[in-house]
């Protein structure tokens, strides 16, 4: 299912939730059980910044299409932390992570079928922004805050951000303090996010074509679809329609990792899905991920998790 979706500058909930069929009730949307389950909800914060909280999950998959047509004067950033609140649907959680991008910067998103959606997403202007962080000297920062053109950089999850994540599930104040409870924690994912721009490789950021992002990201998904080959990166540079050098500069500016890297932490990440989830043997997982040699596969998991495969396989079906 294909939905396409036109934010105006205030938001895509309601279009959303008409597209799946949702109902409201006060500031919650809710999914129907016959189109899966959990919720939308938000606060907005005056001009300077608004916040919606995705909890759910649906039964048939959607590929989204926002077009973004902002307001005169409208310059806003958006910080998408995915998979940070607690999954209490049993489910297959969405990848976590981090982006930032500007809000003018349309994009399509797919949406498999039964999967958890935890997500929170900042909308702050970046004259506000400035106020919060224009002290920091780093070019990454400075790009964020200052740079007219398209940039886009994605990061991944801290523990700081899924705990603050758990607090977004279940609000620990009274009604009445909940739009200042929430603007005080979106202010506090946006420190531990710029924390983790911060240690990035300290150099100039490079604007980006819009087709340059929509070629990084699929160079992005085909890692991701394939994680017990190892890359070709002759391949996907003539897939994405650049030379070599590029996509590794553009990649590496985008992820904060090299394509390598990034597909070898990918990688990691599965292991200890498989391991924790599936409850799979530590030598299933080494040759599903395309490792012929398990030391080879227990040295990359302990640098990645520090901890061995078969300890970290132990501690999880203790």
């Amino acid at each position: 299912m294909k939905i396409t979706v036109v934010d105006k500058g205030r938001g895509i909930a309601a279009q959303l939730a008409e597209a799946i069929g949702a109902k409201t009730e006060g500031r919650f949307i809710y999914i129907p059980e016959n189109k899966g389950g959990g919720y939308i909800t938000g606060f907005s914060f005056g001009s300077e910044m608004r916040m919606m909280i995705r909890n759910y999950y649906l039964h048939e998959a959607i590929v989204l299409e926002r077009v973004n047509e902002l307001l005169d004067g409208q310059d806003d950033i958006i910080v998408q932390l995915s998979g940070i609140l607690p999954n209490s649907h049993g489910l297959i959680n969405e990848q976590p992570n981090v982006m930032i991008c500007k809000h003018a910067l349309s994009a399509i998103t797919a949406m498999p079928s039964d999967t958890v959606f935890g997500s929170v997403t900042i909308a702050v202007s970046r004259v506000y922004l400035h106020s919060l962080f224009g002290n920091l000297d780093h070019p990454v920062v400075k790009a964020v805050l200052e740079t007219s053109d398209n940039v886009v950089f994605e990061t991944g999850v801290s523990t700081e951000m899924i705990r603050v994540g758990s607090e977004f599930a279940v609000s620990p104040v009274p009604e009445g303090l909940e739009n200042r409870f929430y603007r005080l924690k979106c202010e506090e994912l946006l420190c531990y996010t710029f924390a983790l721009l911060m240690q990035r490789e300290a150099v100039p950021a490079s604007t980006m074509h819009i087709d340059d992002i929509k070629a990084i990201y699929r160079v992005k998904q085909r890692l991701a679809k394939r994680l017990d080959v190892s890359p070709d990166i002759a391949g996907l540079a003539k897939e994405a329609g650049m030379s070599e050098p590029k996509l590794r500069k553009l990649f590496r500016q985008t992820f904060g990792k090299g394509v390598f890297a990034y597909y070898q932490s990918l990688r990691m990440t599965e292991a200890g899905k498989l391991l924790r989830e599936k409850r799979f043997s530590v030598s299933e997982v080494g040759y599903a991920l395309g490792f012929t040699n398990l030391s080879h596969f227990s040295r990359v998991f302990e640098a990645h998790h520090g901890i061995k495969p078969k300890r970290y396989s132990a501690n999880v079906q203790a």
